[in-house]
């Protein structure tokens, strides 16, 4: 029943947006992760997301020809940051319509009955996430009905476990709910279909095509000018001819170049962004449908950053027609084609902008100036733009491909093993040192210009620093297979709940000991006993100070596992 009404909203909603959508695809636009439900709508945010940034940006880019970069991005935000979404979803009522919270049987009713809840059953059917916040006073009272607004760090889900109409929904969740039904429109019914969708929520992107044709002119660029640049070469290696070639000497220009008659790429690397930013998340969401949310940004990540544009940008030698006027951009551009030829050198490497040296970010901005400059050249056509980069862009990462952050790698291995992980960084005048601390013991060390890249360099050094001893120690246990298979056992805490199970003792009882040290690594020490049948409780065993409860009480279990095996030989 609760999918049947989840259903019959979407089918509301879907007849007062009044598109030929279908209402499964907006009930899943509208159905957060939270509700723990087959669908959610992370995928089509994803997809809605860039198709709002790109239809944005380019609203603006034509409508205002005389704003610069700066000036354009921030009218950018001012339209589609995550409150303004929210501001426009609740000036059309989306909160009804929008599943936020796990379905709970005992506590759904039929429209017009109230729902019956057992006082006995409460602390049993209250999520945990619930029992926390009543525990910390964060309840409101029943005297608070209706919807609740938060802001982004609170959670979505039912504030009230005996009151069915009391929900919470962060203004994060209406903003991405919107993105959604923008990115479902879209999938269903193309650009006509989202921007119906962005026009009925309130997005005003429309403009008048003759006032646009009148601002979009051809360029005036000097014959001196355009007698320096290599067109030739430069188009060869985008495999295009352009109709106006002011608009490429404008892409590839410097604002440290400045010429009479040839504005810089800033303007057209704010357009270029956002459309490779959609072509590119379009070409993922599409190839790869049954991926995970989670593992379709990380894709989009990998493929839509300036590091990854500037290894394009030296890998079709358009860094050699860069047009700027800079010795220490020179030095930068230098080293880095160093280290992406060292890179391109290596079969079937590709670091997707994870290398050892950070890009100039010119590189990165002129691969999205020359797409802002086809795009322009080419009668404002999307296809045209694909066509011509997605060559450029290959290969093109994949699951199989993607590679992991090192500071990501490393903060996800510590926290599968619960240890503390702390960076510490340092700057020595123009060096910024960065220490890798696990459970308070350095494991790795890098120094960098950049701080965000001496972190990295530390967390690889730390990376392989913990897999070369994890190797010595797998070598230092070389018979412990033979050991297995020999029916030795790794004794933990499960190990002292078999035991109480086959001989009807009651579980162990732990009782925290102690519980210290900073936030960045705690540590916990546990204490065990259990009541034998036979010889009632035993002593106390306290095991070591570990990183974790759950490593703390197995520490504890093995003492009490030796004792209880001189007692019984129970091994």
């Amino acid at each position: 029943m609760r999918r049947v009404e989840s259903m019959l909203l979407a089918i509301q909603l879907k007849d007062i947006i009044n598109y030929r959508v279908p209402a499964s695809k907006i009930l899943e636009a509208l159905t957060a992760a939270s509700c723990q439900e087959t669908f959610c709508y992370e995928r089509a945010e994803l997809l809605g997301d860039a198709y709002l940034k790109w239809v944005v940006s380019r609203f603006l880019f034509l409508k205002y020809p005389q704003k610069h970069e700066g000036q354009l991005t921030r009218m950018r935000q001012q339209m589609v940051s995550n409150m303004v979404l929210y501001q426009y979803a609740l000036r059309k009522g989306l909160q009804p319509y929008i599943q936020a919270d796990r379905f709970a049987p005992s506590r759904w009713a039929a429209p017009g009955v109230l729902p019956v809840f057992d006082e006995d059953n409460k602390d049993v059917e209250l999520s945990l996430f619930d029992q926390e916040r009543e525990l910390n006073g964060s309840v409101p009272g029943k005297d608070h009905l209706g919807y609740g607004y938060e802001d982004d760090e609170m959670e979505d889900g039912e504030l009230e476990s005996d009151s069915s109409s009391y929900r919470v929904l962060s203004s994060k969740t209406l903003a991405d709910a919107v993105e959604a039904l923008i990115g479902v429109f879209y999938v269903e019914g193309g650009k006509n279909a989202a921007n119906h969708l962005m026009k009925w929520i309130g997005i005003q992107v429309d403009f008048d095509p003759e006032e646009i044709e009148c601002s979009i002119r051809p360029t005036n660029v000097p014959e001196s000018v355009l007698r320096s640049v290599n067109f030739d070469a430069l188009e060869s290696s985008l495999n295009i001819k352009f109709n106006d070639r002011g608009l490429l000497v404008e892409a590839i220009t410097h604002a440290s170049r400045p010429s009479s008659g040839v504005s810089c790429y800033q303007r057209l690397e704010f357009v270029g962004d956002a459309v490779l930013d959609h072509l590119i998340t379009r070409h993922l969401f599409f190839t790869y449908t049954d991926l995970p949310p989670g593992r379709l940004t990380d894709l989009r990540a990998a493929a839509v950053n300036n590091e990854n544009f500037a290894r394009v940008a030296v890998k079709h030698n358009l860094h050699l027609h860069l047009r700027h006027g800079s010795s220490a951009l020179e030095k930068q551009i230098r080293d880095f084609v160093k280290e992406v030829q060292n890179e391109l050198s290596k079969p079937g490497f590709n670091s997707f902008g994870l290398g050892d040296c950070k890009a100039p970010k010119v590189l990165g901005d002129i691969v999205e100036s020359v797409a802002g400059a086809i795009f322009l050249d080419s009668g404002r056509d999307t296809a045209v733009v694909w066509r011509v980069f997605q060559p450029l862009l290959h290969p093109m990462v994949t699951p199989e491909t993607l590679p992991m952050h090192p500071v990501r790698e490393l903060q996800e291995r510590c926290q599968q093993h619960a240890e503390g992980l702390e960076y510490k960084a340092t700057r020595n005048g123009n060096l910024a040192t960065v220490e890798v601390l696990i459970d308070g013991v350095q494991v790795g060390i890098a120094q960098n210009a950049q701080k965000k890249m001496a972190q990295k360099l530390a967390a690889r050094n730390a990376l392989v620093a913990l897999k070369e001893k994890e190797t010595a120690e797998a070598k230092e246990r070389g018979d412990e297979d033979t050991k297995k298979k020999n029916g030795s056992q790794t004794f933990t805490r499960q190990t002292l709940n078999d035991i109480c199970l086959r001989r009807n003792w009651p579980m162990p009882l732990y009782r925290c000991v102690n519980e210290g040290g900073p936030a960045h690594a705690k540590r916990f020490t546990f204490a065990v006993r259990v009541n034998t049948s036979d010889r009632g409780w035993t002593d106390e065993c306290v095991g070591e100070p570990m990183p974790s409860v759950k490593k703390a009480k197995d520490s504890a279990a093995v003492l009490l596992l030796e004792l209880l095996n001189n007692w019984y030989s129970c091994q």
